[in-house]
C-alpha cells in the first residue's frame, strides 16, 4: 500500500515520498514545519489512505513518556484494600494502558500519531527510544513484556520549538513541510472550497502572500488560517472588489483570522501611517 493525496488532503511529491519511505523502512516519520501546515492532519490522512485505524497521542508540557506505555494507580489500589474490595488482588485492575500499548496490542496494523513531541521535557524523546526501536516494553507490576503484534506506522510531529536529541533523530525518517507555493495552496483551497470564484481566490491569495512577506511580522499566517479567512469571506458573501485596500485601510478584511498578535496589527497600522505621510 502506498500513501497518496486524498480528496481532503493535498500532499506534495516530497511529502508523499517521505511517508512511503518511512513505511518501507519501518521507521518513525518525524514531521517538522511551522504551525498550521497540516502536520497533525497528515497522520489522519495517512490512516485514511492506507485504510488503517488511527491512535492519537497529543503531547503536553506535563506529559511523561511512561504515560504512553501505561500508568499504575497505586492510590486507588491502596484505597480499595482499605475498603476490602476483592479486585485489589488483581494488579491488572489498576493498570491503565497508554497509547503505545494500545497501538502495540491492536489486532491490525495502525497509524500512531505522537503529536507535538517538542512540547514535553527534553528527556521525553529519549525515554521512548527503546520502545519505538524494539517495539516492546516491560510491565514491572505484572512481570509481562508487551510486544507489538503489528509494527505500527508512527508519525511524530514537531513545531521546531526545541532541538530533539541526536539519538532520537537517528531513529527517524525526517521531513520538513515547507510552506506551500501559490499553486499548491490554490489546490488546497479548492479541496475545501470547490465553488469559490476565481477572482476572489486569486485576490485573496495575493493579499495573503503579501501579508506573509511583510518584514518584521511576528506570527506569519499559516495554511489553516488562510482557510479560516476564506471561510469567513464566503460566509459574508464578500467578493474580490471588497478586498481592495488603500493607505487608510491597509489591514485586510476580517484580519483577525490572519493576524494573531497585537504587535502585527500595530505593524500594519504603522505601515498605513507611513503610507499616508
Amino acid at each position: 500500500m502506498k500513501f497518496a493525496s486524498t480528496d481532503r488532503y493535498i500532499a506534495t511529491e516530497e511529502l508523499t515520498v517521505a511517508v512511503n519511505a518511512a513505511v518501507t523502512l519501518e521507521r518513525p516519520l518525524l514531521v517538522k514545519g511551522e504551525p498550521g501546515t497540516g502536520k497533525t492532519e497528515l497522520a489522519r490522512q495517512v490512516a485514511a489512505s492506507l485504510g488503517m485505524p488511527l491512535i492519537e497521542w497529543h503531547v503536553k508540557s506535563t506529559t511523561r513518556a511512561q504515560q504512553g506505555l501505561y500508568e499504575y494507580d497505586a492510590v486507588s489500589r491502596l484505597r480499595d484494600s482499605q475498603l476490602g474490595e476483592a479486585r485489589v488482588h488483581e494488579v491488572q485492575n489498576y493498570i491503565k494502558r497508554g497509547k503505545l500499548w494500545q497501538a502495540f496490542d491492536a489486532p491490525e496494523k495502525v497509524v500512531l500519531l505522537i503529536d507535538e513531541v517538542d512540547k514535553a521535557d527534553i528527556e521525553f524523546p529519549n525515554d521512548l527510544l527503546q520502545e519505538l526501536d524494539r517495539m516492546e516494553f516491560h510491565v514491572y507490576e505484572t512481570g509481562e513484556t508487551v510486544r507489538a503484534r503489528h509494527r505500527p506506522v508512527v508519525i511524530i510531529t514537531s513545531n521546531n520549538e526545541k532541538d530533539l536529541p541526536d539519538a532520537f533523530l537517528r531513529r527517524c525518517f525526517f521531513h520538513f513541510i515547507r510552506f506551500p507555493d501559490p499553486a499548491t495552496l490554490e489546490a488546497i483551497v479548492r479541496v475545501h472550497f470547490p465553488a469559490i470564484k476565481e477572482t476572489l481566490l486569486h485576490t485573496a491569495l495575493t493579499q495573503f502572500y503579501e501579508i506573509r512577506e511583510v518584514p518584521g511580522l511576528k506570527k506569519k499566517p499559516s495554511t489553516s488560517e488562510v482557510l479560516d479567512w476564506l471561510k469567513l469571506l464566503l460566509a459574508e458573501d464578500l467578493g474580490a472588489e471588497d478586498l481592495k485596500r488603500d493607505a487608510k485601510s491597509i489591514l485586510p478584511k476580517l484580519h483577525g483570522a490572519l493576524l494573531k498578535t497585537e504587535q502585527d496589527i500595530h505593524l500594519f497600522e504603522r505601515l498605513a501611517f507611513a503610507a499616508r505621510r
